[in-house]
């Protein structure tokens, strides 16, 4: 019996001594991984996410603003529209 527990033992072993090594492999492959697509990444001309919401708000500041001068504007349109008519009547 103890040839046995000696043989499983040894295969207990190497199954964790594989493991281990399986396991390391698995972490250098996603550190290349990461590396490889951050490269990748810097190499295109990609905006940062500070950067989009940087032009986003600019942006939504813009739309904003048109909206309110197309306001003003029409409001100046129809007193303009106004003005000419309460003229003639005058003359």
């Amino acid at each position: 019996m103890q040839t046995r527990n000696k043989v499983f033992d040894d295969i207990s072993k190497l199954m964790s001594n594989a493991m281990g090594v399986a396991q390391g492999a698995k972490t250098e492959a996603e550190t290349a991984m990461k590396s490889w697509m951050d490269r990748w990444l810097a190499d295109r001309d990609f905006v940062t996410r500070e950067e989009f919401e940087a032009v986003r708000a600019m942006a939504q500041k813009a739309r904003e603003e048109n909206e309110a001068l197309k306001a003003r504007l029409d409001a100046l349109e129809a007193k303009a529209k106004k003005k000419p008519a309460s003229r003639a009547k005058k003359s």
